[in-house]
């Protein structure tokens, strides 16, 4: 990740499709989130074709849990694991200012 490199800091890259993150990792991220629990789903054409509503994952973090480990496409990215604390990388100047 470029900004992460910018910085020096030592990081690791997580190939969410071919390595999506585990019931346990996502309850970790959840857990640690600095944003809204529901922001952590993207709200794109596969949600909008699941006929998902976007309310049933507003302050729910088992239901964002439940629906990332069923569709892993969904997972808002990119998403910061610093310790316990997490946030999505969004917009990119965030992750500069999470990581400091």
């Amino acid at each position: 990740m470029a900004v992460a490199e910018e910085l020096g800091v030592d990081h690791e890259v997580v190939l969410y499709i071919k390595d999506p993150p585990d019931r346990k990792a996502l309850e970790k991220i959840v857990k640690g989130l600095e944003d809204p629990v529901e922001d952590l789903v993207r709200k794109d054409s596969k949600f909008k074709k699941l006929e998902l509503d976007p309310d049933d994952f507003v302050g729910n973090p088992k239901a964002v849990v439940d629906i990332l480990v069923e569709h892993k496409q969904l997972l808002q990215r990119p998403v910061i694991v610093k310790g316990s604390k997490s946030i999505i990388g969004r917009p990119k100047a965030r992750i500069a200012e999470f990581l400091k």
